[in-house]
């Protein structure tokens, strides 16, 4: 059996498994939503599996996101789970993946000014193929109707998926990249109507393409100056477009470039070497907020899956642990000596959840210092440290510490390099889980500076100034609750803020 033939059995088995995961214990009452493991800041679906992001968009004033079931959201903090299956009166045979949502509001397809119009992958499980289909919602996008007229696009391909569809303003058309996953090809189709596509080009195969190739999300970003840095657009701002792909199921690759309508044509592309969206292994299949009220100021968030198909499926037994969102990321594009980076910054409005801020400084002292409040805090919180890198040192934090366990973070001052160690944090034992991910993450005015965000199991963090993200799913017990300081050498300076985060459920 050669590898491709291998890689589309494996590849169907993963997925189906989870597009197909269904089983739940139902809890109610006073109990929901405080279930052990479950995140209090992070999505996850009431009940039931949630993976890939689908459909994000900002429309008739509100946030609307879909894993096929649906939600919405005023500023992409807080949710209202409107229902778990939002793909109606589908035929049987029919599974729906992971696809996107657009807003019709020039009536191009014919059903209505202002439709919504879910754009998404049909796997037919007898016929072995996968296509890309339609669904027409008449209640302002809560579901949407199997429409008869499907498929829309059919090249006779086991392994075609993940659609995302925009408006594309300067051929007056829609945009439609796909992926053909084991050819490791984003494949670029267009189309005035949203049910005639013609195919206008391939991008790839490039960067990691070892296994799977898939989900994939095109944008357009603002470059940052010293004078738009973390701020919102303004005119004259460069943009330049960026392709996100998902990859070997465990991580996300971009590329950045240009677009003239038909190709989209990558910058400093070298063979083999993609840009990791996320430096750790729960980030995949992220979706960007595509804006059709106009209304968001040109900013682009995004929100991934925080976990991966090498071990999702063995994961506790309770379906909300094993499926939920990241916090919201505000992205735009920075300049560096290097070319162009993704820049991620967890979106505003997280603030928002803040409660009584604690701050902490002094002086590192060889071996480890506890700061015994973090605990109270329950792993529930977002802190702000800052480190003196002037001196040589090998220093860092664990989080999430009790019952001997904890999660790992080391700097190492004069390699430049951010460790991250998963292998002892996790309350149950699987070697799938146990990861050590690393980044050069290069000091600003010599200070290390991260930002951290603790929940019930997971964390993430972000460093230089968001060009490097490190995003983990976690798993720690009720009782590793614990932080502490550490230090091969005495005399790094610090200081930490710290602030317990509210619950986003109500």
């Amino acid at each position: 059996m050669n590898r491709k033939v291998l890689t589309s059995l494996l590849c169907m088995c993963f997925i189906l498994l989870g597009a197909s995961a269904q089983e739940y214990k139902v809890v109610s009452g006073d109990n929901l939503y405080k279930e052990h493991y479950r995140n209090q800041y992070h999505f996850s679906a009431r009940h039931g599996w949630i993976s890939d992001p689908c459909g994000f968009l900002y429309y008739e004033g509100k946030y609307h996101c879909y894993w096929w079931g649906c939600a919405e959201s005023e500023d992409l903090v807080h949710f209202n789970e409107i229902n778990n299956r939002s793909q109606i009166n589908v035929p049987k045979g029919i599974g729906c993946w992971t696809g996107c949502v657009v807003a019709d509001a020039n009536n191009t397809a014919g059903f209505g000014k202002g439709t919504y119009i879910s754009c998404l992958t049909h796997n037919n499980d007898s016929a072995k193929i996968q296509t890309q289909g339609l669904g027409i919602s008449n209640d302002h996008g809560r579901t949407f109707d199997f429409y008869k007229g499907n498929p829309v696009l059919d090249i006779g391909y086991q392994d075609f998926r993940d659609p995302t569809v925009i408006w594309h303003e300067e051929s007056q058309q829609w945009l439609m990249v796909v992926s053909k996953t084991l050819e490791s090809k984003a494949a670029f189709y267009a189309s005035k109507d949203l049910k005639n596509w013609t195919w206008l080009s391939d991008f790839g195969p490039a960067g990691r393409t070892y296994r799977c190739f898939e989900c994939p999300d095109f944008f357009k970003l603002p470059v940052e100056t010293s004078e738009t840095s973390g701020t919102s657009e303004t005119s004259g701002t460069q943009y330049k477009w960026v392709l996100v792909v998902s990859v070997d199921w465990d991580n996300e690759q971009y590329f950045v470039g240009d677009f003239d309508g038909k190709e989209f044509h990558a910058e400093g592309l070298e063979p083999e070497t993609g840009l990791y969206v996320d430096r750790a292994p729960d980030f995949y299949a992220s979706r960007t907020v595509k804006d059709f009220d106009g209304k968001l100021n040109n900013e682009v968030y995004s929100i991934g899956w925080m976990s991966n198909w090498t071990y999702c499926r063995l994961l506790p037994n309770s379906s909300y642990g094993k499926g939920f969102w990241s916090i919201p990321r505000r992205l735009s594009l920075r300049k560096t000596p290097d070319g162009y980076r993704l820049s991620q910054q967890p979106k505003e409005e997280v603030k928002s959840l803040r409660g009584e801020q604690m701050t902490f400084k002094g002086k590192l002292k060889t071996g480890f210092t506890p700061v015994k409040q973090i605990a109270s805090l329950g792993n529930t919180y977002e802190a702000e440290v800052t480190f003196d890198c002037t001196k040589s040192n090998t220093f860092g934090m664990n989080l999430c510490v009790g019952d001997g366990r904890k999660l790992v973070v080391t700097y190492d001052t004069d390699s430049h390099s951010l460790t991250v160690d998963r292998t002892q944090v996790a309350d149950f034992r699987m070697e799938k889980f146990e990861r050590t991910c690393h980044a050069k993450v290069a000091p600003i005015g010599n200070k290390l500076k991260l930002r951290i965000f603790v929940d019930k199991c997971s964390v993430e963090i972000f460093s230089e100034d968001g060009l490097n993200v490190f995003s983990l799913a976690t798993f720690a017990g009720d009782d590793q609750t614990g932080f502490e300081f550490f230090a091969l050498k005495p005399s790094t300076t610090y200081s930490m803020k710290t602030w317990p985060l509210a619950s986003i459920w109500r």
